[in-house]
């Protein structure tokens, strides 16, 4: 039985970047994986698809209770998949769900967790959910906000985008490895280089030189517009829009700046997204 390695992040920050290098450094072989099979290298734990393993009645009828309970049932099927460290792609904040943990830490190993700006979170998820900055950034400031149930994935809890940078990385431990998504996009091999020394799945420098080129988003989104991608929505356009920062000072206006900047200043902060002055920079 192997152990989980979550891959985890607040939507927008960076996970799927994370889930198509690492598909790529353990499966490429000289081949870039396509976009729309990430997911047999990096798995996703909320499929509906899983838990009805557990519950083969209709979703619909399945309680937030009920899925809650499932849940450490589901990490464990998911751990017995494979042998060693199983890369796992999570949204959920590390808490408790109706009293359930929302991590099974019996069957994990440790975590990565991407963390990016909220103020350019809040553009991004805008785009992806087709909804407005301003909803988007109520959203991101609800503690324990709670996505639905669909056919595709049971609920997850992300909380607030501070509840859930907090959740993850308040406590540092040798099992836990940070990633700004900044710092990825500044210099992507020294990121990726730490990731994989992290992962300790590869020593090789060309091999994740190979990686990290061929999860580069001009890679990518040409895929995409090829062959599209599976985890685009129907709000967007395309799943990668524009891969780059400070998007925000553009896209937001003073008002919503300062209500993020409220509603997040102490892990913004705690990150390097506020200067001295308390400003975002």
């Amino acid at each position: 039985m192997g152990r989980i390695l979550w891959l985890a992040s607040y939507p927008k920050s960076g996970n799927t970047w994370v889930r198509v290098f690492l598909a790529n450094l353990i499966r490429g072989n000289g081949n870039a994986v396509d976009i729309n099979r990430v997911g047999e290298a990096t798995l996703a734990e909320p499929g509906t698809p899983g838990f009805a393993l557990l519950d083969p009645r209709p979703w619909q009828q399945w309680t937030p209770a009920e899925i809650a309970a499932l849940r450490p049932r589901v990490q464990e099927r998911i751990a017995a998949t494979g042998q060693g460290i199983v890369p796992v792609k999570t949204h959920s904040a590390f808490v408790r769900d109706r009293g359930v943990p929302s991590i099974n830490m019996a069957v994990s190993h440790g975590a990565v967790y991407v963390v990016r700006n909220p103020l350019d979170v809040a553009v991004s998820y805008a785009h992806h959910l087709g909804e407005s900055p301003d909803a988007i950034i109520a959203l991101m400031g609800t503690t324990m906000f709670r996505t639905p149930t669909n056919a595709i994935n049971v609920h997850e809890v992300m909380g607030s985008w501070s509840q859930h940078v907090a959740s993850w990385t308040t406590h540092p431990s040798p099992q836990l490895h940070v990633m700004r998504y900044e710092d990825m996009l500044a210099d992507p091999l020294a990121s990726f280089r730490g990731l994989a020394a992290f992962m300790r799945i590869a020593t090789d420098a060309a091999a994740i030189e190979w990686a990290v080129m061929h999860s580069a988003f001009e890679k990518v989104r040409a895929m995409e517009d090829e062959a599209g991608f599976v985890e685009r929505t129907p709000a967007q356009d395309r799943f990668f829009r524009v891969g780059r920062a400070g998007q925000w000072h553009d896209m937001l206006d003073a008002a919503q700046v300062a209500a993020i900047v409220r509603d997040h200043g102490e892990q913004m902060a705690r990150f390097g997204y506020l200067g001295a002055d308390g400003k975002p920079v």
